[in-house]
């Protein structure tokens, strides 16, 4: 009954056809990233500059993107960072279609695809709220993350079989995905706090900070999974391992990038019908413990199927950590902060994401790439072990959402 009521919200079912069309188009676009300047380089620094240009709009903008979701027409600010990477991708198949594109033009694309994102999740995951209503809100989230890990799936899958044709086909189809997305924008409005614009300005944009910091449980929750992915993270060396150790071509790699997308989406359904009541802490804890191990087994395969099968498991175990840390966020999270804490959570997903493909690529530069994946897997194993007496409370907790708040004063 619920589902089809919120399938009447009519601006929210625009919304997020908006996002899951924008998404596909970047999934798509991070394929031809990849494999092209793997081909043109064969290098793993190269993958690894790859994820730095991306994180770089991060650490700049995190703070002013967030404080313009609270303060801005969100569907505006979305459009506009639509609009940026509508431009980016047509670049990038003009230079592609005329055989011109170079190592640095992929490195600003990647940093012009960080700057959009950069400014439209906050806005993104402040507007829900305001598009459905108040009952609507847990399935409407739900819905949310769920498409999204979706065209998690086909989005690579997709860009893999397309980049057969060519990079500039795998382009131009992005930018028609992204069309669609700032076409269904069109005509939303949205509401948002008009403060004074004082001293206290600058104060406000590190509330989100404060907040997070504060609250030990969100804070713990947020570092492990952050350090985790930052150091077991996989996704830059995919091309290299493709391409040198499972010897496959781009229809492969879009597999391999799908798999932990698909591990997710499947637990995703899982967590729905069972979802995680009681122990909560130490469901995080397994998780993050169970991502590692994943890591490891997909280092040490050389054959397509069972680094899938090992992919698919540490995507699995990583939805697991996303759902509680994100349910940690929300509980813990007063409504007119919302816009600035969300901003501070997609900076630590950037953080663990584009900075862990830097790393990744980086040190598979000097030890190479197994050995790097291998030293990822065995360091997350060791950060849960560290974890467990630093943050007690987290490991500790019960239920995730409480009539009060079981924060580390």
């Amino acid at each position: 009954m619920s589902d089809t009521r919120l399938l009447k919200q009519g601006l929210f079912v625009r919304f997020l056809t908006s996002q899951l069309t924008s998404g596909m188009a970047i999934q798509m676009m991070l394929i031809g990233l990849g494999w092209q300047v793997y081909l043109m380089t064969e290098s793993a620094m190269a993958l690894g500059w790859v994820g730095l240009a991306r994180y770089v709009p991060q650490i700049l903008f995190t703070l002013h993107a967030g404080d313009m979701a609270d303060r801005y027409d969100r569907h505006k600010v979305m459009i506009w960072s639509r609009v940026l990477l509508l431009i980016t991708i047509g670049a990038l198949s003009l230079t592609s279609f005329t055989e011109t594109i170079t190592e640095g033009i992929i490195y600003i694309a990647c940093f012009m695809l960080g700057v959009s994102r950069t400014f439209s999740m906050p806005a993104g995951q402040a507007m829900v709220p305001n598009l459905v209503p108040r009952q609507l809100l847990t399935q409407a989230m739900t819905l949310t993350a769920s498409a999204r890990e979706t065209i998690t799936i086909i989005g690579p899958a997709l860009g893999g079989v397309i980049y057969i044709f060519g990079a500039g086909t795998l382009y131009a189809t992005s930018m028609l995905f992204v069309l669609i997305s700032i076409v269904t924008l069109f005509g939303m409005k949205d509401t948002a706090i008009k403060r004074d614009r004082s001293e206290q300005r600058r104060k406000e944009l590190f509330e989100g900070f404060v907040h997070v910091w504060r609250n030990k449980p969100v804070w713990g929750s947020l570092m492990l999974d952050t350090l985790a992915v930052l150091i077991g993270s996989v996704t830059a060396l995919l091309p290299m391992i493709a391409h040198d150790i499972l010897q496959t071509d781009s229809v492969g790699l879009g597999l391999l990038r799908s798999a932990p997308a698909a591990g997710a989406v499947a637990m995703s359904f899982l967590l729905a019908k069972y979802p995680i009541q009681r122990h909560s802490g130490r469901w995080l804890y397994a998780a993050v413990w169970v991502f590692g191990l994943g890591t490891l087994v997909f280092g040490f395969s050389e054959v397509m199927w069972v680094s899938l099968t090992a992919l698919f498991v540490l995507g699995a175990a990583d939805m697991i950590s996303v759902v509680i840390r994100s349910t940690l966020v929300q509980v813990e999270t007063p409504d007119e902060m919302r816009g600035r804490v969300s901003a501070v959570n997609s900076l630590f997903i950037a953080t663990s994401n584009q900075l862990g493909e830097f790393e990744s690529g980086a040190l598979a530069a000097w030890i190479g790439a197994v050995p790097s994946i291998l030293f990822g897997g065995f360091g997350t194993l060791a950060l849960v072990a560290l974890w467990i007496p630093l943050y007690p409370t987290l490991w500790n907790r019960d239920h995730l959402v409480t009539p009060e708040s079981e924060t580390e004063k």
